[in-house]
């Protein structure tokens, strides 16, 4: 079926296929049995016209279309399959007309993976962040716990505000004298300190007092997303309504029950200390395999398709959006609010898309060179994996990822997982002291 092929320009490659006169003749059927289906003509009842007639009357090419979305896919999928290469894009197929017991002659042209010069990927030198939990880390995620089940309390005392209080304010803003839009509000919650306001305005609230007014004056930053402001002067009139304060619970027994399952202070931080000291290893065995790949993948050499590197963007606009989704955000709100153009984000994300794409091509190599191979027991233990951590049924997950065509996905992240791990394992890896 596969006549011949050849690579032509830019990872291109020209199949030359042949589909035998038995086999255009058995489509040419089919596609009539499809058409007459549709047909009416007087004299005939539908579905009964005889195909001599059919195509007398409108011509054999009425049947040319059918028999074509018949002939060709199976063909291009046999011919694909005899070529060493791997489709990236959609083909593009050249032919001319089909005949009624004649073979079939048709081109396709496709973009296929680039060809990878792999360098080094074993023995290669790479640094690693020794990554120590001291007792000082332990104190501070404490702290930090007891700052989310703090208690806000209204102030009775009479004393300025100061950081870390949620101050209760009236605001109005002027710019040239006049008042702007969305410069004012009533009743708004500030917590001082959390330089969630315009740069300079909380500084001013602090060491005011309850049912003090003030003039505040400050500068838009230049790069304010409201263009209009960007870089301006403003003065706000603002009145101090109420002050509370964060009250933070005692660090006890008490404490750590209402909060875990645990009895104890003592139990809870040997808890904790694991719990932190198995999310640091983690994070840095991700951050030496990232660094490892990237050092393999500057040391390799290969063109980057276009259609891969845009296919990226795709997907990395795609996590930004559902990450903007969990804000209460979608990303055609984010270009609104930046004042981007979709264009411009896609432009920004090329370079990271860019490595990402190289990165990918250079472990499918390395997977390729080392032969590896996922056989379904591995499957099967990765589907048992994903249910004990989802707590879900492991056939409902198999049926899931079968429905939804992902286990040729998952045989391949396997892969790509053996590369990696091959690569850790052979790395000569430098304990470096973490960066203060």
């Amino acid at each position: 079926m596969l006549s011949r092929w050849e690579k032509i320009e830019h990872n291109k490659i020209k199949l030359k296929i042949e589909v035998a006169a038995p086999e255009v003749d058995d489509a040419l059927d089919r596609a009539y049995r499809s058409v007459v289906q549709k047909i009416n003509m007087p004299g005939f009842r539908k579905g009964r016209v005889p195909r001599r007639v059919l195509e007398a009357h409108f011509g054999p090419a009425v049947l040319h279309q059918d028999a074509l979305e018949l002939l060709i896919p199976p063909a291009y999928s046999e011919a694909i399959s005899e070529v060493d290469e791997e489709p990236i894009d959609q083909p593009q197929f050249d032919f001319e007309t089909i005949e009624a017991g004649k073979p079939f002659l048709f081109e396709a042209i496709v973009e296929v993976m680039p060809p990878v010069e792999l360098g080094a990927y074993k023995g290669v030198e790479v640094e690693q962040e020794e990554s120590e939990l001291t007792e000082e880390d332990l104190d501070g995620h404490l702290e930090s716990l007891r700052e989310q089940h703090a208690r806000l309390v209204t102030l009775e005392e009479e004393r300025p505000a100061r950081e870390g209080d949620l101050a209760l304010i009236d605001f109005q803003g002027f710019v040239d004298g006049e008042s702007f839009s969305g410069g004012e509000a009533d009743n708004y919650s500030l917590e001082l300190g959390s330089k969630t306001f315009i740069p300079g305005f909380e500084e001013q609230v602090v060491g005011m007092k309850v049912e003090e007014e003030k003039e505040i004056e400050i500068n838009f930053p230049e790069d304010y997303h409201e263009q209009e402001m960007a870089g301006k002067e403003a003065l706000f009139k603002v009145s101090l309504k109420e002050l509370k304060e964060k009250q933070l619970p005692a660090l006890d027994d008490d404490f750590v029950k209402e909060i875990s399952d645990l009895e104890t202070v003592s139990q809870y931080r040997a808890d904790l200390r694991k719990r932190l000291e198995e999310a640091a290893a983690a994070k840095a065995k991700t951050a030496l395999e990232e660094s490892l790949v990237q050092k393999v993948a500057e040391a390799s050499q290969v063109q980057l398709p276009p259609v891969l590197v845009e296919r990226q963007i795709d997907r990395m606009l795609g996590e930004m959006d559902q990450y903007l989704r969990y804000q209460g955000l979608t990303l055609d709100k984010f270009t609104e609010l930046s004042g981007k153009t979709m264009e411009e984000l896609r432009e920004e994300k090329k370079e990271e898309a860019e490595k990402r794409t190289k990165a990918n091509l250079v472990l499918d190599a390395v997977v390729k060179k080392e032969g590896f191979a996922v056989d379904d027991s591995e499957i099967d233990a990765k589907i048992e994996e994903l249910s004990e951590r989802h707590q879900d049924d492991p056939e409902r997950i198999r049926e899931i990822f079968e429905k939804q065509g992902r286990i040729p996905l998952l045989k391949e992240e396997l892969r790509i997982r053996k590369a990696i791990d091959l690569m850790v394992a052979e790395a000569i890896i430098k304990k470096v002291k973490k960066a203060e």
